[in-house]
């Protein structure tokens, strides 16, 4: 294989370690990694726990976006990539589950829902083809209440 000089770094192209990192994902505002802010129904529980079992670690993530983007999506841990759009607002703990499953959301549609408590449900119906328990012919589902009320 030839040899390919390195390009020289300019201001428009730094070398990869003198590149600015961008920030990552962060915690919400208010939270420290209790479960007080997301809570799970007994079903979204035991759904999660069948999820597991099959597919591995999971993760949420709730973008805000329109249609299926304002409901929670379940998918293997790590498969959703987050970043500095999106803040943690929990780890929640399932029983019979070993790890805890972080329940993610983006950064603008937090910005709406910092003032609520969230509880992750689960109903009949289909929900996004992107999520895990679309198969099952249900979805999950947000239930809301003010902080405070």
């Amino acid at each position: 294989m030839p040899h390919i000089p390195e390009t020289p770094p300019t201001p428009e192209t730094p070398r990869p370690s003198e590149a600015p990192e961008a920030p990552g994902p962060s915690r919400a505002p208010g939270t420290s990694g209790d479960t007080a802010r997301v809570a799970l129904t007994p079903e979204a529980a035991g759904l999660l726990r069948r999820l597991r079992s099959e597919h591995g670690p999971l993760m949420f993530h709730q973008s805000g976006g329109c249609c299926d983007g304002s409901a929670p999506m379940c998918f293997p841990a790590g498969e959703f990539r987050t970043g500095a759009a999106d803040v943690l607002l929990a780890e929640l703990a399932v029983e019979g589950v070993a790890e805890p499953v972080p329940f993610w959301m983006s950064r603008a549609q937090f910005a709406v829902w910092s003032h609520t408590a969230l509880t992750v449900d689960v109903v009949p119906g289909r929900g996004s083809g992107f999520s895990l328990e679309a198969p099952e012919g249900v979805r999950f589902l947000i239930r809301s209440r003010l902080v405070g009320a």
